[in-house]
């Protein structure tokens, strides 16, 4: 089992060598084997970041607290590319992220803002990925199941509703937990 320290962030063992740490890579990882994954890799003195995140579920009897990949079916690993076979024959390991057969590093920036986020305290869990432009659904309040535009004015999010006989749009501000990315298929038939 790990230890609670570990559930965050493993590392291998320190070497002490002076030179620049290999950059980070996402692994694509079977699904629900982030952290057996993450323990075998570690096993193989890999520095991988494995971040969770608790979330509350209603059992039939109970409330329960269980921990969750926070970014479920990748783990994150710091390799050098002289490692790279020895990553991808680890237990669990599908595939190295990256642009054909060339793995693309993760962005030092990125991890280190989840890693803040992680250590902050405050409440945080996984959020869809939208991009202001992109086509959303409401799911919740007054104005659930309606379609629109996500936009952003100042630090507001706003979504868009566009009138197209009339050509004219109605943009209202909207709790950014409401919205929730269209797929494809709502947006050919939307």
């Amino acid at each position: 089992m790990l230890e609670k320290s570990q559930r965050y962030s493993m590392t291998g063992p320190e070497t002490g060598e002076m030179h620049a740490a290999p950059p980070w890579y996402a692994l694509q990882v079977k699904a629900r084997h982030e952290r057996a994954t993450a323990v075998h890799l570690s096993a193989r003195s890999m520095e991988i970041y494995a971040p969770v995140y608790v979330t509350k579920e209603r059992w039939s009897d109970r409330i329960k607290q269980l921990e969750r990949p926070l970014f479920p079916g990748y783990v994150f690993c710091r390799f050098r590319t002289d490692q790279r076979l020895a990553v991808l024959t680890t237990p669990g390991v599908m595939s190295i992220v990256g642009f054909g057969t060339v793995p693309a590093p993760v962005s030092e920036d990125e991890l280190q803002a989840v890693r803040a986020i992680a250590r902050s305290g405050l409440p945080y869990s996984p959020w869809p990925y939208v991009r202001v432009g992109d086509g959303v659904r409401i799911e919740g309040g007054c104005m659930q199941g309606m379609r629109g535009t996500l936009v952003r004015t100042r630090d507001q999010f706003r979504v868009v509703v566009n009138i197209e006989l009339l050509q004219r749009s109605v943009a209202v501000e909207i709790d950014r937990e409401l919205v929730r990315a269209e797929t494809s298929a709502l947006r050919t038939t939307a």
